[in-house]
Formats: structure tokens, C-alpha cells, sequence
């Protein structure tokens, strides 16, 4: 069953479990934060996604990400950065008292440190945010329970040089796909709020048992 992952006793494990990856990546310089923003929506634990605008440069428009962006030298840390971008992109303030603690970095392609951050926003409505037009086409939330069905889960396995390199996870069936290292990313999160329920095929050793 799918725990109640906004509860007390939930966030209290969860801060928990991040103590530790807390305290070694808070401070840590990061080329990048993103918020992994856990919302009630019409009663139901979701995660807030956005779609990265098809106006910004590079190969990452158009992509589906978690609210979040490059850190700024005039940032406190990673909580700082993941807290302004979110606010910058969607018009939402999260209070950091909301925060839950830092995931285990992730690496992008050309091996930039992404750093999760995990934060509770509460009860929310989509329709009453304010994306920035520049930086995110379109927001949309994943329910908890969407997310954690197999029929909703995959893996997609890349090829370099015609030789099989590496595997990572995909969820499907929802506005969009979510993939790349934000669907990592969900994973990460889902072993933490879900560890009974959540099972994932490939290891993540980082996540400390509880």
C-alpha cells in the first residue's frame, strides 16, 4: 500500500535518512539544484514536474525536469539554489523549514553535479502557479501511486559505439515521459518514500536503510 508520504511520521523518517547526504552535499560545490517538490493535489501525493520551455538554448529544452537551474555564486548553498530557481520559474516560495534534506548528487552527461533537494510544499493547486514563459512550457504532477504501478515503469538501455553502456529508468503514461536523470531522480525519491512498496531493478546504494 502506498504509505501517507506527507505525514509526519513520513517526514520525520525521511529527514531522517538524509541526514547524512544532508550534511556532506549541502555545502558541497554544484554545478546545478533542482527542488523535487512533493505536493497534495485534490488530496492525492504527487510530484511537480515542469517542461522545459522549447525557447532556451541547448539539448535540455523541451525536456521534462524538476524546478531548478544552474547554482549562482551569490547562493548560500544547494537548498538556496534549488528554493530561488523554483521561485524564479513558477512563482512559488518555499520556506526552507519545508525542506527535507539533499539526495545523493546525480552526473549529467558532460559529468556536472546535479543535486537533488527534496522539499514538502503542501497542499497545492498547478493551476495557481506562474511559470515563467521563458524558462517552463508547461507544469503537470505525477500522483505517488501513478508512479509507483509497474505498468507505469521501464528502463531504457543506451548503446555507445554499438556497445551496450549504461541503463536508466523512464516512467510512462502520464503527460509526459519522464526520463534522463529526472526520472533518476524520481527513483531516488521513491525508494525513500516508498521503500516497501518501491523496487526498483537497477541499485542505488546510496539510499540508507531504515
Amino acid at each position: 500500500m502506498l504509505p501517507d508520504s506527507l505525514c509526519a511520521e513520513s517526514e520525520r523518517r525521511c529527514r531522517q535518512l538524509l541526514t547524512e547526504t544532508t550534511a556532506r552535499f549541502r555545502a558541497r560545490p554544484a554545478a546545478a539544484a533542482v527542488l523535487v517538490p512533493l505536493c497534495l493535489v485534490r488530496g492525492v501525493p504527487a510530484l511537480l514536474y515542469t517542461l522545459r520551455s522549447s525557447r532556451l538554448a541547448g539539448r535540455h529544452k523541451g525536456d521534462v525536469s524538476f524546478p531548478g537551474g544552474k547554482c549562482d555564486p551569490a547562493d548560500q548553498d544547494v537548498v538556496h539554489t534549488a528554493l530561488r530557481e523554483t521561485h524564479e520559474e513558477l512563482g512559488l516560495a518555499v520556506p526552507i523549514e519545508h525542506v527535507w534534506g539533499v539526495m545523493r548528487p546525480v552526473y549529467d552527461q558532460a559529468k556536472a553535479t546535479v543535486v537533488p533537494v527534496l522539499a514538502s510544499v503542501g497542499r497545492l493547486d498547478p493551476q495557481s502557479l506562474r511559470p515563467n514563459p521563458e524558462e517552463v512550457e508547461e507544469v503537470f504532477v505525477l500522483p505517488l501511486a501513478h508512479l509507483l504501478q509497474t505498468q507505469n515503469q521501464g528502463y531504457t538501455h543506451f548503446c555507445r559505439h554499438g556497445h551496450f553502456s549504461y541503463t536508466l529508468p523512464v516512467f510512462l503514461h502520464g503527460p509526459h515521459r519522464v526520463w534522463g536523470l529526472t526520472a533518476v531522480i524520481t527513483e531516488f525519491t521513491l525508494q525513500l518514500l516508498a521503500p516497501d512498496t518501491y523496487r526498483p531493478h537497477l541499485a542505488s546504494p546510496w539510499l540508507p536503510s531504515g
